[in-house]
């Protein structure tokens, strides 16, 4: 992998470069998460401390980059959009532990055992349906693979991590055979190849191409609220959002994560900063900027994402989800799911 094509550094606020020249009062903060959704809240830590955070930003490749950095890599924080990509970080030791003071707002659930990471919000997998041509305001997962529908799902690729995340849920909730013949139904399903986002599902239902798809929600409020593309604004005002299996809590979720790197030359800076995205404030951000559900107890979701109605999150532990997505991967593979209908 060419990490220089694949890594591209954003400077959200200041104009310093990583490297030794840094002072103590400067953070460096190494993120898979998109830079227009991180931005706000590294905004709000400048202005709350005086600490000026450089932020790179990565598609891929970020592991990598840091194990090969070694003692020498700047970064003191690692931000993440998937328990997976956490999950393989820690293995790869690149990560110290956060003190349990500094989690302490998080349910237990939401913290590594051993302090290698902790979640900063959560995100759920759910349908966006045609409002006209889809009656139904509750459905499953399993729903998808019902004959019902046949030409009528769209997706991304099934190697996508959001999509890996829920194929390895469901491998942990109902074994791998019956997920094996779940993921041939819903391809079989499918109107198209996977292909594209998670907008350019809800683009296609809005264009007739299919009736039902899977997304994260905050896609919904991202579209609500975009003046800058407003036919994004139609795309979203074509669907309306069903919570999956919310009659038996069983909505899945995935989380945004942060660790502390191991060989992170401000510690101390980034343990403030994972304790800032812990306060209320930034969770309050996560809530009204990102459209995402927070994750310490109390803060409320915004007004628009209470709109949709209530999550009623898969209980599954995230150590669960993790440990299925090697197999999740496999089965995507050997069920040809990319490739789209096979009958």
């Amino acid at each position: 992998m060419n990490l220089s094509k694949s890594l591209a550094v954003i400077m959200l606020a200041g104009t310093s470069v990583f490297g030794a020249a840094a002072t103590a009062e400067e953070l460096n903060v190494y993120s898979y998460r998109q830079p227009e959704l991180l931005k706000p809240l590294t905004d709000a830590f400048e202005a709350n401390t005086g600490i000026k955070t450089n932020v790179l930003f990565a598609k891929n490749g970020l592991v990598d980059r840091v194990s090969s950095e070694g003692e020498n890599s700047p970064a003191d924080v690692l931000l993440t959009v998937d328990i997976g990509r956490l999950e393989a970080a820690k293995k790869a030791g690149l990560w110290q532990p956060i003190p349990a003071d500094v989690t302490s707002p998080l349910p237990g659930e939401f913290v590594d055992p051993e302090g290698a990471w902790a979640a900063l919000s959560l995100r759920a997998r759910v349908f966006y349906v045609s409002k006209d041509r889809v009656e139904e305001t509750s459905l499953s997962y399993a729903d998808l693979a019902d004959p019902k529908w046949k030409g009528r799902v769209c997706t991304r690729s099934g190697q996508h991590s959001y999509t890996i995340g829920l194929v390895a849920a469901q491998i942990a909730n109902y074994g791998e055979e019956t997920t094996k013949n779940w993921l041939e139904g819903v391809r079989d399903n499918l109107a198209r190849k996977p292909t594209g986002n998670d907008r350019a599902q809800v683009k296609a239902i809005f264009s007739g191409e299919c009736d039902i798809a899977i997304g994260n929600t905050y896609y919904m409020g991202k579209m609500v609220t975009n003046d800058k593309e407003p036919e994004q604004k139609d795309w979203a005002a074509s669907v309306r959002l069903v919570y999956p299996d919310a009659d038996v809590n069983k909505t899945h979720v995935n989380i945004t994560g942060v660790m502390l790197a191991k060989h992170a030359p401000h510690a101390e800076t980034g343990k403030k900063f994972i304790e800032f995205l812990l306060s209320d404030e930034a969770q309050s951000i996560y809530a009204e900027t990102n459209f995402e559900f927070p994750v310490v107890p109390g803060v409320s979701s915004s007004d628009l994402v209470a709109s949709w109605g209530e999550l009623k999150a898969d209980n599954l532990s995230l150590a669960a989800i993790a440990q299925n997505r090697d197999e999740a991967s496999k089965l995507v593979d050997a069920t040809k799911f990319d490739e789209g209908p096979q009958q």
